[in-house]
C-alpha cells in the first residue's frame, strides 16, 4: 500500500496494457488521496515508520530523490541537510505532500513526474529512495523502472527500496491472500512484485537485503554500476 503514483503523470488514453495499468494506478491515488493517511495509518504507526527509519539510515549525504513521494510519509526520515526532490504522478497526493512539508518545516522540491521518464540528468542524486512504490508496477515495467532509478543515481550512490514480498510463511501468506483484493482496489498494488528478479539485469548490486514483518517486506540497499546483463532492454 503506498506511493507508486509516479507511474504515469499524463493519464493518456491508449490501448496499450501498460498504459492502462498506469491509468489505473493514477486513478486509484487521485481517488484515495483525501483519505490515504487514514486508511494506511494503522500500518504506518505500527510498523512502517520503524522500517522507514531503518531504510533511511543507509542514505548518503547530498541530493536525495524520493520516488512516489505520495503524501510525504518519508519526510520525517530525510537526512538533515539533504537536498530533497520528491516526485509523484498524482497531483492530489502531491498537494498533501506539500502540506506535510510545510507542517514539518522542510524544504522539499515536489514535482509531478513519471518514474519511467525521470526528467533529471544521469547521476543527479546521491540517494534514490522508493518505499512501497514498485509493487504497483506490472512485471513488464520492473526492469525499465530499476534502470531509470539507476540512471539518475551517481556512481557510488545508493538506491534504497522498501516493498512487500511474497512470504514463505504460511500465516503471512494467508494474511496476504486475505488482503490482496483490498490492496488491488484501494492502492492498485500487489504483495508479490517481481523487482528482485531484475536487479542483476539492471546492473544493481545488493549491499543489504533484509526481510521484515515475517519476511512479508523486503528492505534493499543497492549499488548501481554493476555490468548490466545483455537483453531485456
Amino acid at each position: 500500500m503506498s506511493r507508486a503514483r509516479s507511474l504515469d503523470a499524463r493519464g493518456e488514453e491508449s490501448a496499450d496494457p501498460v498504459a492502462a495499468q498506469a491509468r489505473e494506478v493514477l486513478r486509484a491515488y487521485e481517488r484515495i488521496a483525501p483519505v490515504y493517511d487514514v486508511l494506511d495509518g494503522l500500518y504506518e504507526w505500527s510498523w512502517k515508520r520503524r522500517l522507514r527509519a531503518e531504510l533511511f539510515a543507509h542514505a548518503l549525504p547530498g541530493r536525495l530523490l524520493d520516488v512516489g513521494v505520495g503524501t510525504g510519509c518519508n519526510m520525517p526520515f530525510y537526512p538533515p541537510g539533504s537536498e530533497v526532490v520528491g516526485i509523484d504522478a498524482s497531483p492530489a497526493m502531491l498537494a498533501r505532500a506539500r502540506a506535510r512539508a510545510r507542517r514539518l518545516g522542510l524544504r522539499v522540491e515536489l514535482r509531478q513526474m513519471n518514474l519511467l521518464e525521470l526528467a533529471f540528468p544521469d547521476g543527479s542524486f546521491d540517494t534514490v529512495v522508493a518505499t512501497f512504490v514498485l509493487l504497483c508496477l506490472p512485471d513488464a515495467l520492473q526492469l525499465p523502472a530499476l534502470r531509470e532509478l539507476a540512471r539518475v543515481t551517481r556512481p557510488g550512490g545508493r538506491i534504497l527500496l522498501l516493498d512487500y514480498h511474497r512470504s514463505s510463511r504460511t500465516a503471512v501468506r494467508w494474511w496476504m491472500r486475505l488482503l490482496s483484493a483490498w490492496l488491488r482496489w484501494a492502492f492498485a498494488a500487489r504483495f508479490d512484485p517481481t523487482t528482485e528478479q531484475h536487479l542483476a539485469d539492471a546492473g544493481l548490486e545488493p549491499l543489504v537485503r533484509a526481510h521484515r514483518m515475517g519476511d512479508g517486506v523486503t528492505l534493499l540497499v543497492l549499488a548501481p554500476g554493476a555490468r548490466e546483463r545483455d537483453g531485456g532492454s
